[in-house]
């Protein structure tokens, strides 16, 4: 990989971690908020449930991208803990390939969530409902593109986690 790839590839992992960060602290903030709000003057900001919903879904999916970025993703691989050398990296390859095969889909099956919302009235804080929703089809897109790639890379470890670990 060239250098300059290399910095493309970092910064937008700092971007996308830096997103991540920042949507947690302001629903920490708004959550807060919320709770001061109802407990002390019994009001509340009428849009700030919905709008904590909708980040919770940027979060998570921002998360998963993160997720399969650094290999830390959940996977059902127990076969793989029984298997070494080759056999081990078909196994992974095909897993990754199906994981982006299904991501594939709910992009698409999320693309048509968001046209029947596009051009709707609905709104969260001032937010057409098609633009909450687009992290659906965009994120699971991209998780099906990491997927994908990842499938074809040397795996990043080849030391497999332990099935049961013991609690200290």
């Amino acid at each position: 990989m060239n250098p300059g790839s290399r910095r493309a590839l970092v910064w937008l992992d700092r971007v996308e971690t830096g997103l991540i960060a920042v949507l947690v602290l302001a629903m920490v903030v708004l959550a807060g908020a919320q709770i001061v709000l109802r407990n002390a003057f019994d009001t509340g900001i009428e849009w700030a449930d919905p709008l904590l919903r909708a980040m919770v879904l940027w979060t998570a999916m921002l998360g998963a991208l993160a997720a399969a970025r650094d290999d830390k993703h959940i996977g059902l691989d127990i076969l793989a803990h029984f298997v070494h050398g080759r056999m081990r990296r078909t196994i992974h390859m095909v897993t990754l390939l199906f994981a982006a095969a299904v991501s594939g889909l709910v992009a698409w099956y999320g693309y048509g969530l968001v046209m029947l919302d596009y051009g709707g009235s609905g709104r969260i804080a001032g937010i057409p409902n098609w633009m909450i929703e687009a992290i659906i089809p965009v994120g699971f897109g991209l998780l099906s593109l990491r997927f994908a790639v990842h499938a074809f890379l040397p795996p990043r470890n080849e030391a497999m986690p332990v099935l049961a670990p013991e609690l200290p």
